[in-house]
């Protein structure tokens, strides 16, 4: 792990050892019925600004979606306003699917 993102290998052990974190999938809901990691919690990116006080300031919070991309951008967001213990998902839910879970759904 750096400590921008997380590979999916690395949260795969860190829920296997049941490592203290919340991992947020900022994808919308109907890429949510398509595919999703059991125990994520959905907010999706356009809410994370007014639903900031759901998300812990002292566990890491990992941020998912599709590839990366707009995890990462609310990682930036998370990290300007102060939680340093946002991580992104490098490779999102497809790189889940291909390498840890291959049940999920590729899309």
């Amino acid at each position: 792990m750096s400590e921008d993102w997380i590979t999916v290998r690395e949260l795969a052990e860190w829920r296997r050892v049941e490592t203290p974190h919340l991992l947020v999938d900022v994808r919308e809901a109907h890429e949510l019925a398509i595919a999703q990691v059991e125990g994520a919690v959905h907010i999706p990116m356009s809410q994370v600004p007014a639903r900031l006080a759901e998300l812990p300031a002292d566990t890491p919070v990992v941020l998912m979606c599709h590839h990366g991309a707009r995890s990462q951008r609310v990682v930036d967001f998370l990290r300007r306003s102060g939680r340093g213990n946002a991580i992104n998902l490098a490779g999102g839910i497809d790189a889940w699917s291909r390498e840890v879970d291959p049940a999920v759904e590729t899309y």
